[in-house]
C-alpha cells in the first residue's frame, strides 16, 4: 500500500476498520489508542473516520482515550463532576455548558502555558525532576488561582442574573442566589 502524504492544512487521517483496528493513512501503518494519544500530546491535527461509512469517529476515540486515562488511577474527573456533567445532557443549558467548559479549559491552558513560560525565565531547569518540584509548589497556588477564577465567574453570573431578573424574570431558579451584604448587626 502506498503511504498517503498529508496536504498542508489537512488533518491527518486515521481510519477505523470493522475489526476495531486503527490505520494511519499518513504512515501506512496500524496505530493504537496510545499512538493517537501521542498525536494529541504533540498537538497534531487528525481525524478518525469509519473506513466503511466515512462517519467521523474522532470524538469517540478521544473519549476512549479519556476513559483509559481515568481508569489508570489518577483521574481528573471526580464522580460528582461526572454526575453533574451527565445531568446537563438534554437540559436546555447543554449548549451553554459545553461552551463554558471549553472556554474554561482554554483559560486553564493559557494560565498553564504562561506559568511554564515564566518558569523558563526563572531557570527552573528542564529535567523532569525540576519540573515536578516546581509543579508541587505551584499546585496549591494553581488551586487557589482557579478557585478565585471560579468565584469571580460565579459572581459575574449572579450579577447578570440580577440584571436579567430586574427586566424580564427570565432567569429564576438558578443555583446561585444573590449575595446580600451583611450589616454590622448580623
Amino acid at each position: 500500500m502506498v503511504a498517503r502524504s498529508k496536504r498542508v492544512g489537512e488533518d491527518r487521517l486515521i481510519k477505523k476498520y470493522p475489526n476495531r483496528r486503527l490505520y494511519d493513512t499518513q504512515t501506512s501503518s496500524y496505530v493504537t489508542l496510545s499512538d493517537i494519544k501521542g498525536l494529541v500530546m504533540a498537538g497534531e491535527a487528525f481525524k478518525v473516520v469509519d473506513a466503511k461509512t466515512e462517519d467521523d469517529l474522532t470524538r469517540n476515540i478521544l473519549l476512549q482515550i479519556i476513559l483509559e486515562e481515568e481508569a489508570c488511577g489518577a483521574p481528573v474527573f471526580s464522580t460528582q463532576m461526572l454526575s453533574q456533567i451527565i445531568r446537563f445532557y438534554g437540559n436546555s443549558m447543554q449548549g451553554l455548558m459545553g461552551n463554558y467548559l471549553e472556554k474554561t479549559m482554554q483559560s486553564f491552558v493559557d494560565i498553564h502555558n504562561k506559568l511554564g513560560d515564566q518558569s523558563k525565565g526563572m531557570g527552573a531547569g528542564s529535567s523532569p525532576e525540576a519540573w515536578a518540584q516546581m509543579l508541587n509548589l505551584q499546585n496549591p497556588m494553581m488551586q487557589n488561582l482557579m478557585g478565585n477564577y471560579m468565584d469571580q465567574s460565579k459572581d459575574l453570573f449572579v450579577k447578570m442574573q440580577e440584571q436579567m431578573q430586574g427586566s424580564q424574570n427570565l432567569f429564576t431558579g438558578f443555583p446561585f442566589a444573590a449575595q446580600t451584604p451583611k450589616t454590622e448587626k448580623e
